[in-house]
């Protein structure tokens, strides 16, 4: 599962492009790039603001555009920075995803751009809760 496809690079450019056209120092330093099993691509950018514990992710928002378009099967995932390089996620991401989309793919950093994953495999010593203990 671990080899970059076409469509996979395809969501990689997709994010590059909005980060190239978009980044604002001190403003928008993230972007992710999601496509559902319809195959639409669905986008977000990190906002930051001057209240640190008040940034939105770019993931956070990729996902909430997808949702809100009616889209909730998530198949692929990618978060790239400033300069482009594929990033992960941030724990607080992570858990979202887990939560939400767990058997979608998502691309990671790796030797020579990026691998694949599950998001179920992104916080491997997560504990699962459960609400009734």
């Amino acid at each position: 599962m671990n080899k970059l496809k076409k469509n996979h690079f395809y969501l990689i450019e997709t994010a590059k492009k909005i980060i190239n056209a978009r980044f604002k120092e001190n403003r928008h330093h993230f972007v992710a790039a999601i496509r559902t099993v319809s195959g639409e691509i669905y986008t977000g950018i990190h906002l930051r603001t001057s209240q640190e514990k008040d940034d939105v992710c770019a993931e956070v928002v990729a996902l909430a555009n997808a949702f809100a378009n009616g889209e909730v099967d998530i198949e692929c995932i990618v978060v790239v920075n400033r300069i482009g390089d594929i990033i992960a996620p941030c724990g607080k991401c992570s858990e979202i995803f887990i939560e939400l989309c767990p058997n979608a793919e998502i691309i990671l950093p790796g030797i020579g751009g990026g691998r694949l994953a599950l998001v179920s495999q992104l916080l491997p010593f997560r504990k699962a809760t459960n609400p009734s203990n």
